[in-house]
Order: C-alpha cells, then sequence, then structure tokens
C-alpha cells in the first residue's frame, strides 16, 4: 500500500506504548479533519500517553514516531520566568 503523506507532521498520543524494535503500539492523530488510530513504530520504546511526532508512513495505516515535545510550552515557561 502507498504511504499516506496527509499524516507525516501531524502530532498524535500513544494509546498504546511503542517496544522499539519489539513491536509497534497505537497512536492516535489529528488528520482530515477528524482523529485516525494507526500503529506507530519507534526506534526506542515510548510510554503510554507520550506525545508524538508522526516522521514517516509505512503505508497500511503504519507510522514512524519520535517523541515530541511542543516548543511553544517552553516558551510558555519561558515567559514565566521573565517577570
Amino acid at each position: 500500500m502507498a504511504p499516506d503523506e496527509a499524516v507525516v507532521g501531524c502530532i498524535g498520543v500513544l494509546l498504546v506504548g511503542t517496544r522499539g524494535a519489539a513491536g509497534p503500539g497505537e497512536v492516535l492523530v489529528r488528520v482530515r479533519g477528524g482523529t485516525e488510530a494507526l500503529l506507530a513504530w519507534s526506534e526506542e520504546p515510548l510510554p503510554k500517553g507520550a506525545p508524538v511526532l508522526v516522521i514517516e508512513s509505512r503505508g497500511s495505516r503504519q507510522v514512524d514516531v519520535i517523541a515530541w515535545t511542543d516548543p511553544l510550552d517552553a516558551l510558555a515557561g519561558d515567559a514565566g520566568d521573565a517577570g
């Protein structure tokens, strides 16, 4: 099946933690005006509930993900330190 480029770059949350090379987890991603659950693969294990970034589509509703920290969260923390 062809890769699904629409999901690449989307942010999601792991419903089931990934196990690195031992197997996939499941990610809930906001895409196409709704949410979709996809199999999620990562190089390193990631826990359930972790925010992730989709970096590649494998097709067949499978994606590669990495841990994600929203850079705007860091800026919000810095703003509180300025005062």
